[in-house]
């Protein structure tokens, strides 16, 4: 490429190579590429993943994606495990190293050592003519393709490649093991994700005033329990608590559109009778779901006998919840 290349221009021609080094994989998932995945699923151990310099943040990430999913991780780099480090490797665990060139010199000490121990152990690399490639069990070739760099030569369609590998492991496991969103939420339960993945009704309602009206409560009294409890809404209930109709901010104004007398009223007269009551079990993303589908803000939430609370859709969005 010239040295005129504009920088829109070099961006391009980075994603370019960047996205045939990746397309280039679709040719080395084969066979063994198969087994690696029996291997590492029947495998009563752990998978001990490791590399050096670009390789070993790499393989950290693996380590990350590979833990989440089900499939227990450790990243041991390739220097500490020739310092030490390498007695963390149990006798059934499969041992991973990542390395472009396959030659390091922390691989090549290290190889000849892991050749001794019982471990099976696997190699990425994109050298066959490598230290690495010659004593492993199980052999991972990525295709050669150039850099994205300009002078060839700083780690860019190499790691995006040894990246991507690692994410198509992390997949097939989670295939074979069939790891559910649920136990997925388990692993995340901090931050966004996993109040999308966690978070129940009941987690929003544990604290809550619950609102509610009897059938023959007057007006002022529905007013002042919906302005009270500041949900927009209130539960119309009987002596057992069970939910016989919703009382919203909304039909409130209607009450005040159709009538000029409101002093005989009762809550019997504007509720809504029937409301769609929902259990604590359901997840909020679930509700706010609902929520949306019924063009409604309120939900009033109940075990099937008894009244127990009301989430607004503000309570779920709050949270950070989102469909």
């Amino acid at each position: 490429m010239t040295s005129a290349i504009t920088t829109k221009e070099l961006a391009l021609h980075t994603l370019k190579l960047e996205t045939q080094a990746i397309e280039s994989l679709y040719s080395i998932i084969d066979e063994e590429f198969e087994k690696i995945i029996d291997n590492i699923y029947a495998s009563k151990g752990r998978l001990i993943i490791s590399g050096i310099g670009k390789s070993a943040i790499v393989a950290q990430k693996m380590v990350a994606t590979l833990n989440s999913t089900g499939t227990p991780s450790i990243f041991l780099h390739a220097a500490d495990a020739i310092h030490g480090d390498l007695g963390m490797v149990l006798k059934d665990d499969i041992v991973c190293l990542i390395s472009k060139s396959g030659n390091s010199p922390e691989i090549q000490n290290l190889m000849p050592i892991l050749d001794r121990m019982p471990n099976h152990v696997i190699a990425i690399t994109n050298k066959k003519e490598s230290t690495l490639y010659h004593y492993a069990d199980s052999r991972i070739l990525i295709p050669h393709t150039p850099e994205a760099d300009p002078n060839n030569l700083a780690p860019t369609s190499s790691t995006i490649s040894h990246i991507a590998i690692g994410d198509v492991i992390a997949v097939c496991l989670i295939k074979k093991r069939g790891f559910s969103s649920s136990q997925f939420a388990q692993n995340h339960p901090g931050g966004q994700l996993g109040k999308q993945l966690l978070l129940r009704l009941s987690d929003l309602i544990k604290d809550q005033d619950k609102p509610s009206v009897y059938l023959d409560a007057s007006i002022q009294e529905v007013i002042h329990e919906i302005s009270s409890k500041r949900l927009g809404a209130t539960a119309v209930i009987n002596d057992q608590e069970q939910i016989l109709g919703v009382i919203t901010d909304g039909d409130l104004r209607r009450m005040l559109s159709k009538h000029q007398n409101i002093q005989e009223l009762t809550a019997s007269d504007i509720m809504t009778a029937d409301p769609i009551q929902v259990s604590p079990d359901m997840l909020a993303a679930e509700a706010l779901s609902l929520l949306n589908q019924k063009n409604i803000t309120t939900l009033l939430v109940s075990d099937k006998e008894k009244y127990i609370g009301i989430v607004h859709i503000h309570d779920i969005l709050r949270e950070g919840i989102q469909v």
